[in-house]
């Protein structure tokens, strides 16, 4: 009986290790068979072929050791970071292209009004104040009063057109901007915050002396010359005497009017208009003067 158990005990334990010498026997030959698969092996290792069999535990062993060995050997281990750093070399390129494009795409230049303003004032002015005159003559005729399409006063048209490009484009710029350069300091005030502004009290009187001058320019200057220019529309003769006579004696019949219009709007409006920056002065001007030349046009554009 004593024999017998004996006998079991060691068919048992034959059993057990020869199971666990195969199972051992599975891992070491699928972590070697993903070696090959995932690691570059050196030369001296790619044409060895794995025995058929491990009939022995020394072989199993001697076998293990050697995979060991081999997965952790400088030339693996070079191999494995030179193929990291050549992703991570690769993957920093991408990334680098990526941000080329990106500036690149960005760096392409678009129209810009601010731009396009301080490199051309005078250019823009004239192109603003000779569109606006001729579009609110004609809002003034067609939506205001009605007139139809087909009836539209070109030659009426043509007067604010004309007067805009020559007074408001031209002259306009030339006093507002080239003058009141020389006789303020407009480039400092201007440039300052709102806030700044209002602490800035030599800019305050220089804001006020540039209101007080450029309604005086407006009444004596701005006011005659459109009638003298209207005259020279309508009146139908070719002599320039009879559209200054005539002219003057329409701005004196209508001056009361004129002038107290005039004051009621271009007052608030100046000292908005005085106090943005330079290059934007005449083009924030030509907002309130669109509306301005609407209500001139229908209540003194016609013949």
């Amino acid at each position: 009986m004593v024999m017998i158990i004996s006998v079991v005990s060691l068919v048992s334990s034959l059993l057990f290790i020869t199971t666990k010498s195969i199972s051992h026997a599975f891992v070491v030959t699928t972590n070697l068979q993903q070696g090959r698969n995932h690691v570059q092996l050196p030369p001296n290792f790619k044409n060895k072929v794995l025995p058929p069999s491990l009939s022995s535990f020394t072989q199993l062993h001697q076998t293990d050791q050697k995979l060991s060995t081999i997965i952790k050997s400088p030339d693996v281990v070079d191999n494995v970071q030179n193929d990291n750093t050549k992703d991570g070399v690769l993957l920093q390129e991408k990334k680098e292209d990526k941000l080329v494009n990106a500036s690149t795409v960005a760096a392409v230049p678009g129209f810009s009004y601010g731009d396009f303003a301080k490199k051309y004032p005078f250019m823009n002015n004239i192109m603003i104040a000779s569109t606006k005159t001729a579009a609110a003559d004609l809002m003034a005729q067609v939506v205001i009063a009605h007139t139809p399409i087909s009836s539209i006063e070109w030659d009426r048209t043509f007067l604010f057109l004309t007067f805009g490009a020559i007074y408001l484009g031209g002259f306009q710029y030339f006093y507002q901007v080239n003058v009141f350069k020389k006789l303020f300091d407009v480039d400092k005030f201007t440039s300052q915050s709102w806030s700044d502004k209002l602490k800035d009290a030599q800019g305050l009187k220089a804001l006020g002396a540039q209101t007080a001058l450029d309604l005086f320019v407006l009444t004596l200057v701005y006011l005659p010359t459109f009638y003298v220019f209207k005259e020279g529309v309508f009146s139908g003769s070719m002599d320039p005497t009879v559209w200054m006579s005539s002219g003057i004696d329409k701005w004196q019949q209508n001056f009361s009017k004129d002038e107290l219009d005039l004051i009621r709007v271009w007052m608030p409006a100046d000292l908005v208009c005085f106090s943005v920056p330079l290059y934007l002065r005449l083009p924030v001007r030509h907002v309130v003067s669109f509306m301005w030349t609407a209500y001139l046009s229908f209540v003194r554009g016609g013949h």
